[in-house]
């Protein structure tokens, strides 16, 4: 059950809308469900409603006319509540008792109190009421209505305890805001996918990510096309900033601003500077870990996926310092759904702004900083679009499985402190980036399943008796059909033919933390293998590798040290900063 509070000035005109058929004829059968005193005149059952609505008008108004200039400049106070999708239909009876007890919670008019406001509960469709009241009392005092939202959400988590309906997740007041219903029509009226506060929280976050300083910021604002306008001190400080999307005007042809703030809590300036006060981490974490043939983004992934992994364990200890990795893996969503390929984009976008809500508490860590992540996110958006095939489609998989586990271990990270909106945010990023991984995983994957599969018969058993002796669970999957392995099996071969030792290397992989969470275990130990051996993430040379029979690890070295001291190292490719495809 979810309550919407607003505040107007017009009694007359939320009461034409409220008995209207609505913007799109879906207003059915208004009527009064309940009042101040059971006795209120109800246009919706009268046979001439304009009278009968000026009649409610003018019983709602009495008081406010009576203290005329002393009335509230908005005494108007609106509540709409809604079931959730799937609860039962409740009777008009059961909707006069909402209305009652929401009006008494919120101090509009406490049960027994014979001076409490006037108000009215409308309904005209299945699921929800409005709730009507003037903000004055009978002794012609003004209510008390301090924190009426948080009153009237509490008493709706009440309310569907005691009538069976769905019970939603408690908020703890850091969510952003909402679009309100203008902003929605408006968005259905000009034919825009979503409301434009929801764009340009998009676009500010995607901006901020990995940015440098508060220059490099305002200057990807305007990058990405939004119209900027910072608001500075008379010392010349820059106090706040606002942003509007090209052709978003009000009625009076003015563009229609947005504060940072009220795109969300973190998106203030203050906020937005005591992210950037840490700078950037040194750059270095990758340049061991890479071969210069592979492409810059496909170098950036594979780096951003240590800084993930790394940020999970961070979270597994359910320490409250660990809250910053929750911004850090959230603004590394952001740069990665920035830059994803064209495959996967979608998914990585729903979550990213799903998880935008699982970065935010009440916590605050003091002494730990999100830098390595930071600097994960800024080489990814500095290294620009990757491409969704070879290296770039398979580090990018490599990548999706990683923030898989991290969204996870956020879940639980709120899960142990009460956070349900944050927590449930968590798993609903993670449902999209499995949805994604599946989708930037199938070539990769099926290229290793290949290649397992064509290896000699001796070598394959030898590396499934190096699983089972490891990982002796691995054979049979949660749903008890069997394991899948051959993806499993050719990179221990690949890793044995690069010079490493395929049975320290597995238990290595093994330990790295926790694999209960992991839809497909054999999935994350690929890529964990191929991540610490170094092994390209997608790759031909590989198979054919294979295809001639694997050497001795002796032999292997020295082919491999032959190989890169005759093959000249290829330029790196440039980034492009403005986060363009790089040309190759």
């Amino acid at each position: 059950m979810v309550p919407d509070i607003g505040r107007g000035s017009r009694t007359h005109g939320l009461l034409v809308y409220l008995y209207g058929p609505g913007r799109r004829e879906e207003h059915t059968d208004a009527h009064l469900v309940g009042s101040w005193d059971g006795f209120a005149p109800d246009p919706g059952r009268d046979p001439e409603p304009p009278v009968t609505l000026a009649r409610l008008t003018a019983a709602l108004d009495l008081r406010v006319k009576q203290v005329g200039d002393r009335a509230p400049a908005k005494h108007v106070w609106h509540c709409s509540v809604r079931t959730a999708p799937g609860d039962r239909r409740l009777s008009d009876e059961e909707w006069n008792a909402v209305a009652r007890r929401i009006v008494h919670a919120t101090g509009i008019a406490p049960d027994g109190d014979l001076d409490g406001c006037r108000w009215i509960a409308v309904r005209h469709a299945e699921d929800h009421i409005h709730i009507v009241a003037t903000l004055v009392r009978g002794d012609l005092r003004n209510p008390r209505l301090n924190y009426d939202f948080n009153k009237a959400q509490a008493e709706c988590r009440r309310i569907e305890k005691e009538m069976g309906l769905r019970r939603l997740n408690v908020g703890d007041g850091t969510a952003a805001k909402n679009p309100t219903s203008a902003e929605k029509f408006k968005a259905e009226r000009t034919g825009r996918p979503e409301p434009s506060r929801e764009t340009l929280r998009e676009a500010v976050r995607q901006a901020l990510a990995g940015a440098d300083d508060e220059t490099e910021f305002f200057t990807r604002l305007h990058e990405a096309g939004l119209r900027v306008k910072v608001r500075h001190a008379p010392s010349g400080d820059a106090l706040g900033y606002n942003v509007a999307l090209p052709g978003d005007r009000n009625r009076d042809g003015e563009p229609i601003w947005y504060p940072g703030s009220k795109l969300a809590p973190d998106l203030s300036l203050p906020k937005i500077r005591l992210r950037l006060a840490d700078g950037p981490a040194e750059r270095t974490r990758s340049a061991t870990n890479s071969r210069p043939e592979w492409s810059s983004p496909a170098r950036e992934r594979r780096g951003a996926t240590d800084s993930a992994e790394r940020a999970a364990v961070l979270l597994d200890r359910d320490d409250d310092e660990a809250a910053v990795q929750l911004v850090g893996i959230g603004e590394l969503l952001d740069a990665v759904a920035h830059t994803s390929p064209a495959v996967t984009r979608a998914e990585v976008a729903a979550a990213a702004r799903a998880f935008e809500r699982a970065t935010r508490s009440h916590i605050r860590a003091e002494r730990a900083d999100t830098r390595a992540l930071r600097s994960a996110a800024r080489g990814i958006i500095r290294a620009g679009a990757a491409l969704g095939r070879g290296e770039d489609g398979g580090t990018t998989a490599m990548l999706l499985s990683t923030l898989v586990l991290a969204t996870l271990a956020a879940a639980r990270w709120h899960t142990a402190r009460g956070h349900a909106q944050q927590a449930h945010a968590s798993r609903q990023a993670a449902e999209h980036l499995r949805t994604a991984y599946h989708q930037a995983a199938a070539t990769p994957m099926r290229v290793l399943h290949d290649q397992g599969r064509a290896l000699p018969e001796a070598q394959r058993r030898r590396y499934k008796d190096v699983l089972h002796t490891h990982f002796p669970d691995l054979a049979v999957q949660a749903d008890g059909t069997p394991t899948r392995t051959d993806a499993l099996v050719a990179t221990l071969a690949q890793a044995g033919q690069a010079g490493h030792e395929p049975e320290a290397l597995l238990k290595q992989a093994i330990n790295m933390r926790e694999l209960d969470t992991a839809e497909n275990v054999t999935d994350v130990l690929v890529w964990r293998l191929r991540r610490i051996s170094h092994l390209p993430a997608h790759s031909d040379q590989a198979a054919r590798g294979l295809q001639a029979g694997t050497p001795s690890t002796k032999d292997s070295t020295t082919r491999t040290s032959e190989r890169n001291t005759t093959t000249p190292t290829p330029r790196p490719l440039l980034a492009d900063p403005r986060g363009r495809l790089p040309r190759r």
